[in-house]
């Protein structure tokens, strides 16, 4: 009881510390909307730049895994790390050198996993039965499913701007989830703000 007193305590301190940067949310989600907004004038460049941006990280992140492996020379799990690291260090350059075909090969595995993803929850939904609810996970799992075998039926077709509508969707939607936190923690500043002083 005295854990949840505190942990809610603590989550309150957390929430009144961010409540004078609600302009800074506010911000950050016009800004996202704004790219998401350029984002979707050219949804094939939009799906290239997001495979740069996954090849550059990729080749960041091998050449970290790389310099860890060296600095854990003569200890176990030197090896892996050090194949690990050739191997996320040669994927990213791939993607770098063709970003193109790079695009259509993320595009198929994501449909792959549309599909794999719909069988999971259709699954998951019929064996939690009798329990309240379960009709809307399997009917999510089967429009996932259906989702998948749609985008895969019409690939390659949909490898040149799958990527960049995935993109522009998630900055639409966090950009709109900042501004309604930001909102809503000027509304609770203004709250605090009136409320009477206490003695």
């Amino acid at each position: 009881m005295t854990d949840m007193s505190n942990t809610k305590t603590s989550l309150g301190h957390a929430i009144h510390a961010i409540t004078g940067k609600w302009g800074w949310f506010v911000a950050l989600g016009v800004g996202e909307l704004i790219l998401g907004g350029i984002a979707s004038t050219n949804l094939m460049a939009a799906s290239l730049a997001s495979v740069l941006v996954i090849g550059a990280t990729m080749v960041v992140a091998g050449i970290f895994q790389i310099v860890h492996a060296f600095s854990m020379h003569g200890l176990r799990g030197f090896l892996f790390w050090l194949l690990a690291g050739i191997a996320y260090t040669a994927a990213g350059a791939i993607i770098l050198y063709d970003p193109l075909l790079a695009s259509f090969t993320l595009s198929l595995v994501v449909c792959a996993f549309l599909v794999a993803a719909g069988v999971m929850r259709t699954w998951a939904g019929f064996h939690m039965r009798p329990a309240a609810g379960w009709r809307w996970i399997v009917a999510a799992g089967v429009l996932t499913f259906c989702v998948g075998i749609l985008l895969v039926a019409t690939w390659p077709a949909i490898g040149l701007w799958l990527l960049g509508a995935m993109l522009v969707v998630d900055l639409i939607f966090q950009g709109w989830g900042l501004i309604a936190f930001g909102l809503a923690l000027r509304s609770r500043a203004t709250r605090h703000s009136s409320q009477p002083a206490t003695v």
